[in-house]
């Protein structure tokens, strides 16, 4: 998506800003085209044209900015102006270590409710409709072959796993951090070649807790979570040398 592509679609969220054109509503909008993948590290944010495309002040807008540099996605250079946040290998661990804490904590949890309460079994299938709507959001992207927005879909894999907790704050803290990750993903050249292989474990996911085994999900959760990080590291370092 070219900086004219996503300036225009930003033109259509203006009319839903309405009265909240808060600085935290700007702030959402433009987190969202970042875990979408439409703001790539290094990109310059003009304020000028962002601001004329939600219609919100320049006051509002630095204000979106400083909030979202405190979530690490955005940083102020000095004379230069605001830039898409490039993230190092250290962010890499880092963040899949918060991944293991809130995805299979969240995985654990249900586990744990389901044994204190069993009406929850009944319900189960409702719980898990998201889990199941983002897998087959990325199958259906992959067969058209728009390897985008299977990562984008796979962001929501990950976000439906963490809403399993029932947490407003495991998925507040899970949308800041999937904001993060796709800063990662667009160290990988070929999205298809990285998104396509993942499609599988989280359809094998999504059938260990469609069928109740919980603590097989949770395992399995964490070696997709270690194969993962492996692989953005080992590409941190070639990009380095």
């Amino acid at each position: 998506m070219t900086t004219t592509d996503w300036l225009e679609d930003l033109r259509r969220e203006r009319s839903d800003l309405g009265r909240a054109s808060t600085a935290g509503r700007v702030a959402d909008v433009l987190r969202t085209r970042i875990t979408e993948g439409h703001l790539r590290p290094g990109t310059r944010l003009s304020e000028e044209d962002i601001g004329a495309a939600l219609g919100v002040s320049r006051n509002t807008l630095r204000e979106a900015f400083r909030l979202l540099g405190h979530e690490r996605l955005l940083v102020h250079e000095f004379n230069r102006g605001v830039f898409v946040r490039r993230l190092t290998v250290d962010d890499v661990r880092d963040l899949y270590q918060v991944r293991r804490i809130l995805e299979c904590g969240a995985v654990r949890r249900v586990a744990e409710r389901m044994d204190a309460d069993p009406s929850i079994a009944g319900r189960w299938p409702d719980l898990l409709a998201p889990v199941r709507a983002a897998v087959e959001e990325g199958e259906s992207a992959a067969s058209r072959g728009e390897w985008v927005d299977v990562g984008t879909a796979n962001m929501h894999f990950h976000q439906a796993v963490a809403d399993l907790a029932q947490s407003p704050r495991v998925t507040e803290a899970m949308d800041h951090l999937l904001a993060e990750l796709r800063l990662v993903f667009h160290v990988m050249d070929a999205p298809q070649a990285f998104h396509e292989a993942y499609l599988p474990g989280n359809r094998a996911i999504l059938e260990q807790l469609a069928a109740g085994d919980l603590a097989g999900a949770e395992s399995g959760l964490a070696a997709y979570l270690d194969t993962a990080e492996a692989q953005l590291v080992e590409a941190y370092a070639a990009g380095a040398a």
